[in-house]
């Protein structure tokens, strides 16, 4: 096998910088440039045997235009001069060919946050000089451990991807900047049985940087123990009491909930839709100890896995405030719906390839921790539970979800008591934030491996403490 780490990162010619800012200042209307290099990898291991070696690379350009109200968008893999201004030219037959079919013309807000500079999140060269064949030997040697972990583990699988990610983003009225970040993923799954029953236990992460930033929570050695430990744990796990239930949310889980019920119900295009935060500007829909936010940093704790120091509108990614101390405060958005709410744009326009058009997306969304401890929140609970291990699920723009749970337990008059399995949880969004009674110090993301989808992929992170709430428990008949 050969190691194609020995390929330096990317670099660019004075060339194509020229032929990108040559083209935007060509255009007669508000235009922006989008040049994206991409390249990934992914190695997958089951049962000692290598599933997937797998690698991929693109690059182009994505530009879109501004004309009379009305959006044109093109995309071209052909970077040279004339490549660009026949996209270029594209885009602006299409947003006139549209212009006569536009009821209601769009504008963009104006900002003093466009983005000019480079912006190179640490760990990309890290992460893309280590050789390939230490990150193989670590999928290898993680599946057999996980395999070995436990007498009742018949199967294994640990999978290992990484996206390099270099964007050069230019816009008419300002925007000039260069962004590199890398994004590395692990899973590991295990598989029990013990000959009537099967199991999964799975444990992921996901980060933004190195190497390193895939072990801030907990080390290799921790994942590979907690997931063969909780497939041996489910074969013999009772079904759980369902019903109204009061809850300790894991962070994992309080980022499941703030991203996938909250999130998106904010995202001011899903918002104009009619999703439930419509025309809720001010008005209070949670606790007073929630303040729920979404970034492009990294706060709190290291790693997060959307970490993105600019949009694709070349908008810087500061903190948005989303809920703050119980009240909805803002919405997530972008130029164009920046400008019809008359606020400033909050840096959440990204497309997932250069020639997807920039949409709303979040980045890393969380609650803010708060100041109680773990342990006095489980010891004000009689009888309730501890959920950690999201599963997925569904949410929709009412704010109505419902997400399984692979790591429960039972609370008992204030003590943690035994694991359950196939448990869910359900409710509506911003009645659970409601009935939040107490949020922890502690703090750490918790579901930035994979992809978000709307319409799209996006890499997004969410996390927050430990919250204690109520909400609907489904599990066994009581």
């Amino acid at each position: 096998m050969t190691d194609t780490n020995t390929t330096s990162s990317p670099t660019y010619t004075d060339t194509l910088w020229d032929n990108l800012q040559k083209t935007v200042a060509r255009c007669p209307h508000w235009a922006e440039v989008r040049y994206h290099h991409r390249r990934s990898r992914a190695l997958r291991v089951r049962k000692g045997e290598m599933e997937n070696l797998s690698s991929s690379h693109y690059e182009g350009v994505g530009l879109r235009v501004l004309v009379n109200g009305t959006w044109g968008f093109a995309s071209s893999s052909d970077l040279s001069l004339t490549g660009l201004e026949q996209a270029l030219q594209d885009a602006e037959r299409m947003a006139h060919e549209l212009n006569s079919r536009k009821k209601q013309k769009v504008q963009i807000a104006s900002t003093t946050k466009l983005a000019q500079g480079r912006f190179f999140v640490p760990g990309y060269d890290e992460l893309w000089s280590m050789p390939l064949g230490e990150k193989l030997a670590f999928v290898k040697d993680s599946e057999a451990e996980i395999r070995q972990a436990a007498e009742k583990v018949e199967a294994a699988i640990c999978q290992y991807t990484e996206l390099f990610e270099d964007k050069i983003i230019m816009t008419s009225d300002g925007a000039n900047c260069h962004i590199k970040l890398a994004r590395p993923e692990v899973y590991m799954i295990a598989f029990g049985a013990d000959g009537t029953r099967h199991s999964t236990g799975l444990e992921s992460v996901g980060g933004t940087g190195s190497w390193e930033c895939l072990f801030f929570n907990q080390p290799a050695e921790s994942m590979i123990s907690q997931a063969a430990e909780e497939a041996v744990v489910l074969l013999s796990a009772p079904e759980g009491p369902g019903g109204r239930k009061k809850v300790v949310l894991s962070p994992a889980m309080v980022g499941l909930l703030s991203h996938e019920a909250i999130g998106h119900t904010v995202e001011a295009d899903l918002v104009k839709g009619g999703s439930v935060a419509k025309g809720k500007i001010g008005e209070t829909v949670a606790s007073s100890l929630v303040t729920l936010c979404d970034s492009g940093i990294s706060e709190y704790n290291e790693g997060a896995g959307g970490i993105l120091p600019v949009d694709d509108e070349g908008v810087l990614c500061e903190k948005t405030e989303i809920i703050k101390e119980g009240k909805l405060v803002s919405y997530l958005h972008n130029r164009e719906s920046a400008a019809e709410h008359g606020v400033e744009p909050t840096g959440n326009a990204r497309a997932w390839e250069f020639s997807d058009e920039p949409i709303i997306r979040m980045r890393n969304t969380y609650i803010a921790p708060g100041d109680d401890e773990l342990d006095s929140m489980i010891n004000g609970i009689e009888d309730g539970y501890f959920i950690d291990g999201p599963m997925g699920g569904q949410a929709d723009t009412t704010g109505e979800f419902m997400f399984g749970a692979q790591k429960v337990r039972r609370i008992v008059n204030g003590k943690l008591g035994e694991s359950v399995k196939n448990l869910t949880v359900s409710g509506n969004a911003f009645d659970v934030l409601k009935s939040v009674d107490a949020v922890s110090k502690d703090f750490q993301w918790g579901v930035g491996s994979g992809h978000c989808g709307k319409g799209q992929p996006a890499k997004v992170d969410a996390g927050g403490p430990y919250i204690r709430c109520e909400l609907l428990v489904g599990g066994a008949q009581s």
